[in-house]
């Protein structure tokens, strides 16, 4: 016969477990002896060799007393069920360890990789550890009201990139960000270079539609960047001086009558 210890020790548990399982009904408590210990047989060795067994194969507690019981058919289905969770919980891990390795380069948070390599080329072109974080917040919006749509945009964002007007626009956007002084020679220089690109657009018929006008969004875009900084609400004068609405969605201004 084998004390508390001994059992555990056979079975590969801790005594904390073989008292837990005592309190659950998982397994049966022996009567004490004479000189008030409990003493356990073969077949309690045995007992929680299965126990730890179905534990250790991720069986919940719950569910391991059912099992010890069941037939060989039902056992089988058990198992089945339970291996079934257990895969839906390595997908879900794995998913999970996808994302954290995204994390580490900082731009995974909230975004998929195909915008993290946009910002990566923002980088690339000069534009500021500021101007990045700035794109960075504004995508992650995006991200959040259209996930469906914001992988199909980047090819066309990544060939503005190679447009030296675009790379010319970041740079000055980032000298401004970067700067605490007004910079308005610089903000005018901005709103010359994006009131160019978007009459560019205009006249290329690249314009936005009602699908893709993403509700309020834009609005909550042109906040952020107040939020960020300030200065944009100048630009902003700029761009409507020049016959352009908004920031983040510029539209053509009518033009005041008689001009």
């Amino acid at each position: 016969m084998l004390t508390i210890g001994q059992l555990a020790s056979y079975a590969g548990v801790t005594v904390r477990a073989v008292r837990h399982y005592h309190q659950i009904g998982l397994l049966p408590e022996p009567e004490r002896d004479s000189s008030g210990y409990r003493r356990y047989g073969a077949t309690a060795v045995v007992s929680l060799i299965r126990i730890r067994t179905l534990a250790d194969a991720g069986v919940p507690l719950s569910q391991i007393s059912e099992m010890l019981d069941a037939d060989a058919a039902t056992f089988a289905e058990a198992v089945r069920r339970i291996d079934r969770r257990l895969r839906d919980d390595i997908q879900r891990l794995q998913a999970s360890r996808e994302q954290i390795a995204r994390l580490t380069a900082g731009d995974g948070l909230a975004l998929p990789p195909e915008v993290a390599a946009y910002l990566d080329r923002l980088r690339e072109i000069g534009a500021s550890k500021r101007m990045v974080a700035a794109e960075r917040d504004g995508w992650i919006l995006v991200a959040a009201r259209r996930p469906d749509r914001v992988v199909e945009w980047m090819p066309a964002k990544l060939a503005q990139l190679d447009d030296p007007h675009v790379v010319r626009l970041y740079q000055v956007l980032s000298e401004i960000f970067d700067s605490d002084t007004a910079q308005d020679d610089l903000l005018v220089e901005a709103a010359d270079i994006m009131a160019a690109l978007a009459e560019q657009a205009y006249r290329s018929g690249d314009v936005v539609g009602e699908e893709e006008a993403l509700d309020d969004l834009p609005d909550l875009l042109d906040s952020l960047a107040t939020e960020q900084d300030p200065r944009t609400e100048r630009l902003r004068a700029l761009m409507r001086e020049r016959g352009w609405s908004g920031w983040t969605r510029m539209e053509r201004l009518p033009e005041p009558p008689g001009s």
